[in-house]
């Protein structure tokens, strides 16, 4: 599933090359594809036909378009995205690409006057996990930006319940660090929850842990703030290389909105690498099973707690 830095990727490539276009009209292929919006695919088509795109803002794996009409106010709506296993978001423009169609083509928007010069954006989604909707936007409690790419002190109401990730300039570092250390759980779970902080998943959290040489089953509670301080440091860290290189692609799944995979799967250090040796210690990779997925691990660097607390 893509996470922060995929969908990072995504947003700014959406903010550059659609933000303050016109959807002249919309093609829903697959009425499933918009199954979280009220009103159905004919509603859906409603609201966004004739909308200015007014922006592109991410919070964690949320990225939304704020949706503004021709008079001059702050956008009530926004069209929301979430990607899913394998959804794209993909700017097209026919006359340098063709008319092609992707194959798993789900929802078309048809833009007039896109910065970029592009005609469609196609939601595509393989898998079909993923969905797009028209959200209201409701204040955010503190007053701070909903987003990151967003000036507007508002988020999509579904939206509204995701913590802030850790690349939003408006989180506030150290009232996290006790919200994690306030937990019983592990601190795998809690970097997983998205209440708690948004935008980590399964690869990042994995990769952070093992540069601050913490088990993902170490007990929140008996943590330090600064230990809490160096986990989320280093994801912070982690997701910020990536996106530097695109994020993480390991099949065609995951591309940016010009069809492109990133690189970051070349430089992960124990993710993926069963038996592989350690970057820092060579002591052979290891894998657990957690939540139904997988946790990579060095034995070496990351000696798990007795009963999860040391």
């Amino acid at each position: 599933m893509p996470e922060l830095p995929e969908v990072e990727t995504v947003r700014d490539g959406l903010d550059r090359l659609v933000t303050g276009a016109v959807v002249r009209d919309v093609e829903v292929f697959r009425d499933y594809s918009v199954r979280r919006h009220d009103g159905g695919p004919a509603g859906f088509v409603d609201q966004v036909r004739g909308r200015r795109l007014a922006g592109a803002a991410r919070r964690g794996k949320y990225l939304w378009l704020p949706l503004a009409d021709a008079a001059p106010a702050d956008p009530a709506a926004a069209l929301l995205a979430h990607l899913g296993m394998s959804g794209q978001l993909l700017v097209r423009d026919p006359a340098v690409a063709g008319e092609w169609a992707h194959p798993h083509l789900r929802v078309r928007l048809h833009l007039l006057d896109a910065p970029s010069g592009a005609h469609y954006l196609d939601f595509v989604d393989q898998r079909t996990f993923g969905h797009l909707s028209v959200a209201d936007l409701v204040p955010t409690p503190d007053g701070a930006p909903g987003g990151f790419g967003s000036p507007l002190a508002a988020v999509p109401e579904p939206v509204a319940h995701i913590g802030r990730d850790l690349l939003d300039p408006a989180l506030d570092r150290d009232v996290l660090v006790e919200r994690v250390r306030c937990r019983r759980t592990g601190i795998k779970r809690a970097l997983l929850d998205q209440t708690v902080t948004s935008g980590v998943g399964n690869i990042y959290a994995d990769e952070a842990l093992w540069r601050a040489r913490v088990h993902f089953a170490r007990a929140t509670d008996t943590m330090t703030r600064p230990v809490v301080h160096r986990v989320l440091d280093a994801a912070t860290e982690v997701m910020t290389e990536a996106l530097v290189q695109g994020g993480t692609s390991f099949d065609a799944l995951y591309v940016n909105v010009n069809g492109e995979s990133g690189y970051f799967s070349r430089s992960l250090a124990v993710y993926g690498r069963l038996g592989e040796a350690c970057p820092r210690c060579a002591t052979p990779v290891r894998r657990d099973e957690f939540m139904n997925r997988s946790s990579f691990t060095c034995p070496r660097c990351q000696p798990r707690p007795r009963n999860g607390r040391w």
